[in-house]
């Protein structure tokens, strides 16, 4: 199936996730950068896009997508792959772990990056919740090391699916951007079979097209290095 879409993405967001999405189907799309130095993700034309102001959006000949996981959900259904069929007995749980690494994880991670959206301006109180949240994301990657040990046909397989194409940024901003600098919780060794899937994800050749377009190192989710795009900023 051609089928021709258009991301909008800034290098080393959440619309990185999209993009190996988009990759791994061998689907057509184009880019158009959200300049996030100059707040484009604010202005009128994107808002109408996304009310929110989120990266990423997806234009799809049903409109606008917003929301990673329901843009992974969306393509998954529409283009027959990344996750088990809709009357597969594995969707179940498949769904509960998507919908895991939205909901909790990723807003962790959010929240974690930045605290004063949530909580203020008060750095007692940025200490404060980063030292909770810190607890709650190595709970989080001992869960899935544990879902990774497992002989799954939607996570750690092969295939990727688009739950490992989620989970796999999330890593690599975890080791990249931790609160102020410090990178001492997160150690990937000490999750060996995510280790795993992540290296197997770095022989692909949608990561290979990401790495590329995105300026993110020969190992991204395995020994990360801070994006250096072609254009646009990371930050």
């Amino acid at each position: 199936m051609t089928q021709t879409y258009r991301l909008h993405y800034a290098p080393d967001n959440a619309s990185l996730i999209i993009r190996l999405a988009l990759e791994e189907l061998g689907l057509s799309y184009e880019t158009s950068l959200v300049d996030r130095r100059s707040r484009a993700q604010d202005g009128a034309a994107y808002r109408r896009l996304n009310p929110n102001g989120l990266i990423p959006v997806l234009e799809t000949p049903d409109g606008p997508m917003f929301e990673t996981a329901a843009i992974l959900l969306w393509l998954a259904d529409r283009h027959g792959a990344l996750a088990p069929e809709a009357i597969s007995p594995e969707r179940a749980a498949f769904l509960k772990w998507l919908f895991f690494a939205s909901n909790t994880l990723h807003a962790d991670l959010r929240m974690s990056f930045y605290p004063e959206k949530y909580i203020g301006s008060d750095p007692s109180h940025h200490a404060a919740l980063r030292a909770g949240l810190r607890e709650r994301l190595k709970a989080h990657l001992g869960h899935l090391d544990d879902l990774a040990s497992q002989d799954l046909s939607w996570f750690g397989a092969e295939t990727p699916s688009a739950l490992d194409y989620y989970i796999a940024p999330m890593l690599r901003w975890m080791a990249l951007y931790p609160e102020q600098g410090d990178r001492s919780w997160y150690d990937l060794s000490t999750y060996p079979h995510l280790h795993a899937l992540l290296s197997k994800l770095e022989s692909r050749p949608a990561v290979h097209a990401a790495i590329k377009a995105e300026g993110l190192g020969e190992t991204p989710f395995t020994k990360p290095l801070p994006a250096n795009p072609p254009e646009g900023s990371a930050t």
